[in-house]
């Protein structure tokens, strides 16, 4: 028996859709949305680059890694994304496509043509073959395609799958295969006005988020109870479902012997626990706010009892400086070098360690390029501003603090962290979150 060239995903329902019938608009005016005008600026812009290169066409590969940042890329051009990962084509000229969502999550229409006006053109996943199968469509199957997938600091080689890059050869054996994901690296470094209007959304509901931890310590709620809160807290307020919440609680007072995890927070699945918040406690956490895919980076400290220890008190009081310096620091025309040398200068001077001490660019993954977290020399050249001193700070850049201070001669694992959101400008960086300077403290 001959196999079938294609196979239907669904069999033609019993009454067809009226050709009439389309998505409802009811859902959009409570979706938050960049502009046309957005649209058309970054796909002008990329459109220019790829004629630069040579480039008849970009295909855009998209998954749900790191928190679902691999559809980055995805979202910045084409408007749209899914946790299940998916695709996109963006010729020289022409319409632009995005598949994604199994068939019968797209009936009888995709959702993403009730919540978005970027892409018109949007079709169920099929894999590289229905990309290949549109590409030689168009007469693009010999031309020179750029392959997009999602680049970060920590993932500085992108998320195209081996197997995608092997099927994409398969289907297209006469195309010029050519990475392309830094066309897009580059073009997010510096934030539009837009950009920078959602990011302020997001740390709007971010500074709401600081208030619910505070306020959900108390006796006998477990950490678990914490976490759901701030999580809670976001999506109410209209952020987007999203788990990056590197919370820690233990206490401050312990064996000597017996190591907690209170320098920094502690990611999925170590975190959260059913462990209980009791007198003594330290509650620390890093969170990320998605508000229209933009992450706003916050980082906060709450301690639990009837007086805050000396120690903390004083690691707390030079993270403040700390992140008064960050807001001068930050400021365009001057080096990522100056940057981190007047950031970690009150540290220094207090003779406190770091578990990071810097900053890290953020929009629609964490952490984008340039980052600088780690003292020079060590910890990994990807974040430590190896080669990358000299790079001078544009106005409009975004970054959140990384403010993590400990004593190690008091003890090795127990410390403050801070951070608020950050805008490049020319005299002092914008705070988008303005977290409270005061340390948080609950009395049982």
């Amino acid at each position: 028996m001959t196999k079938p060239a294609t196979i239907p995903p669904f069999p033609p329902t019993r009454v067809p859709l009226s050709p009439d019938a389309r998505a409802t608009k009811a859902l959009f005016p409570h979706v938050p949305h960049l502009s046309l005008a957005e649209r058309d600026r970054r796909r002008d812009q990329l459109r220019k680059k790829m004629l630069l290169a040579g480039l008849d066409a970009l295909v855009f590969f998209g998954n749900d890694i790191y928190w679902g940042q691999g559809m980055g890329n995805i979202r910045y051009v084409f408007g749209f994304d899914s946790n299940s990962g998916g695709y996109g084509l963006l010729p020289l000229d022409g319409e632009a496509t995005i598949w994604y969502g199994l068939p019968h999550m797209n009936r009888p229409t995709s959702i993403a043509n009730a919540v978005q006006d970027w892409t018109d053109d949007i079709r169920d996943a099929g894999g590289v073959a229905a990309i290949a199968a549109e590409l030689r469509r168009r007469g693009l199957d010999r031309g020179r395609l750029g392959l997009v997938s999602y680049g970060s600091t920590t993932l500085p080689g992108g998320t195209l799958l081996h197997s995608e890059l092997e099927a994409m050869e398969h289907h297209l054996p006469d195309a010029t295969l050519v990475p392309a994901t830094n066309m897009l690296t580059e073009m997010r470094l510096v934030k539009s006005d837009e950009e920078i209007g959602m990011l302020r959304r997001a740390g709007r509901i971010a500074r709401k988020v600081v208030d619910a931890m505070v306020e959900s310590v108390r006796p006998g709620v477990t950490e678990a109870e914490v976490y759901a809160e701030m999580i809670r807290t976001q999506i109410a307020n209209g952020a987007e479902p999203n788990v990056f919440n590197m919370l820690a609680s233990g206490p401050v007072d312990h064996p000597g012997e017996e190591l907690w995890h209170l320098l920094h927070g502690v990611e999925q699945p170590g975190s959260p626990t059913t462990r209980p918040i009791e007198p003594g406690d330290l509650v620390i956490a890093e969170f990320h706010t998605r508000y229209a895919g933009y992450r706003c980076h916050t980082e906060y400290t709450v301690y639990f009892g009837e007086r805050v220890p000396a120690p903390i008190q004083r690691i707390w009081e030079v993270s403040v400086e700390t992140l008064e310096v960050s807001q001068q620091a930050l400021t365009a025309g001057r080096t990522l070098r100056e940057a981190w040398q007047m950031i970690r200068e009150p540290a220094k001077r207090a003779r406190l360690d770091f578990v990071e001490l810097g900053f890290h660019a953020m929009g629609l993954g964490s952490p984008e390029f340039p980052t600088v977290i780690y003292e020079e020399g060590f910890g990994g050249n990807i974040f430590n501003g190896d080669q990358i001193g000299d790079f001078v700070l544009e106005q409009g850049m975004a970054f959140g603090n990384n403010i993590d201070l400990h004593d190690s001669t008091w003890k090795p694992d127990v410390g403050c962290m801070l951070a608020d959101f950050m805008i490049v400008r020319p005299d002092r960086a914008e705070c988008l979150v303005n977290t409270p300077r005061e340390l948080g403290h609950v009395r049982p």
